[in-house]
């Protein structure tokens, strides 16, 4: 196989679409180092899993010699990205904006190489455009372009409001690519039409337009939403190993293959080997185990990684669950949910009030932890493992 075609093997793994490949072999036999962009609004103060799946495919590109550019959207941010939203959202403050940015360059060098990573911030060129820039870029797309965007086409047939702000966000993103000159621009498959954008834009401009890779989006532990802060179905890269460790275990092992899949750095055939262990009888617990142990090292060391096993480890595998319980699905409204309503829904006992008894008799835990508050609320998105008493016991997913 040719050196090409190595790389081109290791950029589409696990990518969902590349526009276009042969526009990418031919910058790659140009033998020179491509410039790859991908670019996040800092709306939120941490990074979750469900970013670094794109963030890894930036390192792909990284350990391919090509020159990496990691673009915080300072002003894109205050835009507000509306890509899948059915309403108009509120814009962050340029000091929320900021602050956010700045964890997010700290732990995007929990993946990339800084020194081989360039960080860009957009405002360096938005803000430089001024009133008459936007408006002159704004006359290279056309409103009904925009509304070939399916949530902007969902809306408008829905008669929801559309605020002129969002019409500009894709054109901003878009300009982000002119500004960068990208070669490549990666994103989740949700971006596709801004990426497009982007394109078009750089035609425009007279440059050679950028190749897309776009990437699939990550369910949450909930295994059916995208993975949110907001829904509460995360694992943010910098909570603590113990949590991380935790939360992996305690998805599904569908969802397992899913996340492995998406986030292992470990080679193919290595996880080819892993699932047909699994179908010869291995039990699929082992391999989560060896992936979670292995996501918690990259964000906080082998030691701790080997700690938060450990204590996993006692608390469920040496303590008193079975090896096998029932999972059951329980409705939760976005505020979350009492956790003695949540012990009713699940048919672990017969009442509200059957459930504070317990509670305060000591007999309830959590993931191994005695719940002691009756007024606890459980976030939308978490998976919990329930014991109540010595012998009822439960996987529930708030869902």
């Amino acid at each position: 196989m040719s050196a090409i075609e190595q790389a081109i093997q290791t950029i589409r793994r696990g990518s969902q679409e590349l526009i276009v490949e042969d526009e990418l072999r031919k910058k790659l036999a140009s033998g020179r180092k491509l410039s790859v962009k991908l670019g996040l609004d800092p709306t939120a103060p941490d990074l979750h899993l469900g970013h670094t799946v794109v963030i890894n495919k930036l390192r792909d590109f990284q350990g391919l010699g090509h020159h990496v550019q990691f673009l915080i959207g300072d002003f894109t941010g205050m835009i507000g990205d509306p890509t899948g939203k059915n309403q108009t959202r509120p814009p962050l403050t340029r000091e929320e904006i900021e602050q956010n940015a700045r964890t997010y360059q700290q732990q995007v060098f929990k993946i990339l190489d800084p020194e081989k990573t360039q960080i860009l911030y957009n405002s360096e060129w938005s803000d430089k455009l001024g009133a008459e820039g936007i408006i002159r870029l704004a006359a290279k797309y056309t409103v009904s372009q925009l509304l070939e965007r399916d949530d902007f086409s969902k809306r408008f047939g829905a008669e929801k409001p559309i605020a002129l702000h969002e019409l500009l966000y894709p054109l901003m993103q878009g300009y982000d690519s002119v500004a960068m000159k990208a070669d490549v621009e990666l994103g989740g498959t949700d971006q596709k039409f801004n990426l497009l954008v982007g394109r078009e834009l750089q035609r425009s401009f007279g440059q050679e337009p950028q190749v897309i890779l776009t990437m699939p989006l990550l369910e949450g532990l909930d295994g059916r939403e995208k993975m949110s802060k907001s829904v509460g179905n995360y694992v943010g890269i910098a909570e603590p190993p113990a949590e991380i460790f935790g939360k992996l275990m305690s998805i599904s092992d569908e969802l397992m293959w899913r996340y492995i899949d998406l986030l292992s750095f470990e080679p193919p055939a290595t996880v080819v080997r892993w699932k047909k262990e699994v179908e010869a009888g291995a039990n699929p617990r082992d391999v989560k185990a060896r992936f979670a142990s292995e996501i918690v090292a990259r964000f906080h060391g082998a030691a701790a990684a080997k700690a938060a096993e450990a204590e996993f480890s006692q608390r469920f595998r040496h303590g008193v669950l079975p090896e096998e319980m029932p999972e059951v699905m329980v409705a939760c409204p976005p505020e979350g949910v009492a956790v003695t309503q949540m012990l009713k829904l699940a048919q672990l006992v017969p009442s509200t009030s059957e459930a504070a008894r317990a509670i305060e008799q000591g007999g309830v835990r959590l993931d191994g932890e005695r719940v002691t508050d009756r007024a606890l609320r459980l976030p939308r998105g978490r998976t919990f493992t329930v014991q109540v008493g010595k012998r009822k016991f439960a996987r529930v997913r708030l869902a």
